[in-house]
């Protein structure tokens, strides 16, 4: 019951991630979510793990995952009001280019935003605008607050499902009857699978009749006709479970609040984003500082809990 209690918590955090990276972005959600997870989940294995893990090592980098949520906010709150700005001077620049007095210099910049026969830089107005009207979710006119509701909420999902696969290989609350062999992680890891592709199946199939976010209506009929991304989606599938599999393994090996805290995904998500989604492009110099200080303050974290890691006796 712990193990299919930690699929469920696990996909429900999965879920709700998928709505936080069209609103908050792939960087910030990722940094967020594992922060919370280490924050929450490392202090609940390290009571669980019967301390094996060095808490005056543990301890500070949980402090620095901390910081790195409060950054992650502040990187989102600098960079939504970077958008507002862009799209803000773009409409000025159409009125102003509409107006019958005004004349454009072609190698002015509000040309350049303006001109709609060229294809729009990455971090532009027209670039946002047309990201926009491409996405499934749209984000304009969307609150901040709800986006970061989303986010946290997908982090407390994830700080949950590793103390519960603890609890479930290794029974510290003592909940099985004496002579009763606890679950290897492999069993335990079959068990947390099931649950979990069950509730998402559960939750996708309702959500396509019952959207959120004013997502339109769909049947499941029309998901089983439209394969269109479906085999990225297995792909990704593939690697979270395998990723998660490995994960639980090197925690019953070595600590799982240890385990928790090696996570790349946050490094990998920012140079997705970055480099090849257009996150962050023309941004204020205070974003760009916050991005740093955010990126540096997590894999600060890592390193730091990294050498927090003990050995199961």
């Amino acid at each position: 019951m712990f193990a299919m209690a930690g699929g469920i918590v696990l996909s429900l955090g999965n879920l709700s991630t998928q709505y936080a990276w069209a609103l908050v972005g792939l960087s910030v959600t990722e940094v967020i979510t594992s922060s919370i997870t280490v924050v929450i989940g490392s202090t609940l294995n390290y009571f669980l793990d019967d301390k094996i893990n060095k808490a005056e090592i543990l301890f500070p980098g949980v402090a620095c995952f901390l910081i790195a949520v409060c950054l992650g906010s502040a990187v989102h709150r600098s960079n939504a009001d970077d958008n507002k700005a862009k799209l803000r001077d773009f409409e000025t620049a159409k009125q102003e280019a509409s107006g019958p007095s005004t004349e454009i210099g072609t190698n002015s910049s509000k040309d350049l935003e303006t001109n709609v026969t060229t294809k729009p830089k990455e971090g532009t107005a027209r670039f946002l605008i047309e990201l926009e009207n491409t996405r499934a979710i749209k984000v304009f006119g969307k609150r901040k607050i709800i986006g970061l509701a989303i986010t946290f909420f997908a982090g407390l999902c994830f700080s949950l499902f590793s103390p519960a696969f603890n609890l479930a290989t290794n029974d510290q609350w003592n909940r099985l009857k004496q002579g009763v062999p606890k679950l290897v992680v492999y069993t335990a890891f079959f068990y947390f699978s099931v649950s979990c592709f069950i509730i998402a199946l559960i939750l996708n199939v309702v959500f396509l009749y019952y959207p959120v976010l004013g997502l339109p209506k769909s049947s499941f009929k029309a998901y089983l006709n439209d394969w269109n991304g479906r085999y990225w989606a297995f792909l990704a599938g593939f690697l979270c479970g395998f990723g998660n599999g490995l994960q639980l393994m090197g925690g019953q090996a070595a600590g799982y609040a240890a385990a928790d805290s090696v996570q790349a995904l946050p490094l990998v998500s920012t140079f997705w984003g970055v480099v090849l989604f257009g996150e962050y492009r023309r941004s204020s110099r205070k974003t760009y500082l916050l991005l740093f200080c955010m990126l540096f303050m997590f894999i600060s974290a890592v390193a730091v809990l990294m050498a927090s890691s003990g050995h199961r006796k």
